[in-house]
């Protein structure tokens, strides 16, 4: 890695997001499965044992749940991003 180039940032026990790994999105450790990609799954209905079995145990239901409370924590704290803002005019008004 180049001396001033991003480093690596540990989100949890099993995520990290690493430059030099998947464009620095989050992924589980020693793996390149990106965590989108198993968020995505619960989201599509898949039970955690399926997913677990389709990464043939590379994800487990411990990185599943932690995952889980990682996009949680995320969404909580951009929150105020997403909360539609009131014109000036309304915020008089009110």
């Amino acid at each position: 890695m180049k001396k001033n180039s991003p480093k690596r940032k540990v989100l949890g026990r099993y995520i990290v997001a690493d430059p030099e790994i998947c464009h620095g999105q989050p992924t589980f450790k020693g793996t390149r499965i990106m965590v989108w990609q198993v968020l995505e799954q619960i989201a599509d209905g898949l039970s955690w044992e399926t997913i677990v079995k389709e990464w043939r145990g590379d994800v487990t239901l411990e990185k599943i749940a932690e995952a889980v409370r990682v996009a949680s924590t995320a969404l909580a704290e951009q929150s105020e991003t997403y909360r539609p803002r009131l014109s000036a005019a309304k915020r008089i008004a009110v």
